[in-house]
């Protein structure tokens, strides 16, 4: 049985800045770090950094939920990101948009005001 997201894996080259850019992105310090794999802990959910991959921003695209796309949008690009899809309206107030990270991968956000957190298991 397929039980849900749990982990989204991001190549990551440079491990060094690129931990350094998603603790100050996502606002929290990795809670495994070696130098094999670094993982943060998002939500409940697990965004991982490996060095041994190349970037990319094709492929499966994971949605990281905010509560205002605008203003992370906005906070990611101000970060070194730079716009990769334009924040849309997509239905139902659903918003989506993507940057790429500055390591060249993609980083998808979505607003959607129907996610229901206690559903996660």
């Amino acid at each position: 049985m397929i039980l849900g997201l749990r982990t989204v894996i991001y190549p990551a080259p440079d491990l060094g800045s690129a931990k350094r850019w998603y603790s100050e992105a996502l606002g929290v310090a990795p809670y495994f770090d070696e130098p094999f794999y670094v993982g943060f802990t998002v939500g409940g959910f697990e965004l991982g950094l490996v060095p041994d991959a190349t970037p990319g921003t094709i492929g499966p695209q994971a949605l990281w939920g905010v509560d205002s796309i605008e203003a992370v949008h906005q906070r990611l690009i101000a970060l070194g990101a730079s716009p990769l899809d334009p924040i849309v309206e997509v239905g139902g107030g659903i918003k989506v948009a993507a940057v790429r990270d500055p390591f060249g991968n993609r980083f998808g956000l979505i607003e959607n005001p129907n996610f229901v957190a206690a559903a996660v298991r």
